[in-house]
């Protein structure tokens, strides 16, 4: 079971006023905010620059998020979890994710929905190139096998 430590900072602007303090959480495992907001994007298929332009938020504040903050930018808790297909909970390492779930291509995945979109003629053509691929591979395995 992992142990999460959670560590406030106190902050002070400048007139010495206390301010909302700022959560920092990491588990036991050293796995900060960062590198699992880098492992769940890679796990779904996305670039830094594809979880960009999935989540309006700049490709530099992504990687700002997996290298540099130890703070978890609570306000995109919301729109990086729906991107990932994540919860929040996981997102912040609060709970645990499943090891042996079966993994899904999230780039295809992603691809197909918008496929769905598009009109008839066009999911057509795409479904016969799809079936030559698929095609083509029965064949090399059943050339492997026999």
């Amino acid at each position: 079971m992992k142990k999460e430590m959670l560590v406030y900072n106190v902050a002070h602007n400048f007139k010495g006023m206390q301010v909302m303090p700022k959560l920092k959480i990491q588990t036991e495992n050293d796995e900060t905010f960062g590198d699992r907001l880098a492992r769940l994007r890679n796990k779904a298929g996305y670039t830094q620059r594809d979880l960009a332009r999935e989540t309006g938020i700049s490709q530099r504040m992504i990687a700002y998020y997996e290298k540099q903050t130890l703070y978890p930018p609570t306000h995109l808790l919301p729109i990086l979890s729906k991107a990932l297909g994540t919860s929040a909970d996981e997102l912040l390492g609060l709970n645990e994710t499943a090891i042996n779930s079966k993994k899904k291509d999230m780039r295809l995945w992603r691809r197909f929905s918008q496929i769905e979109k598009m009109d008839s003629k066009e999911k057509r053509q795409i479904l016969q190139l799809l079936d030559t691929f698929i095609e083509k591979e029965q064949l090399k395995q059943k050339v492997s096998a026999g």
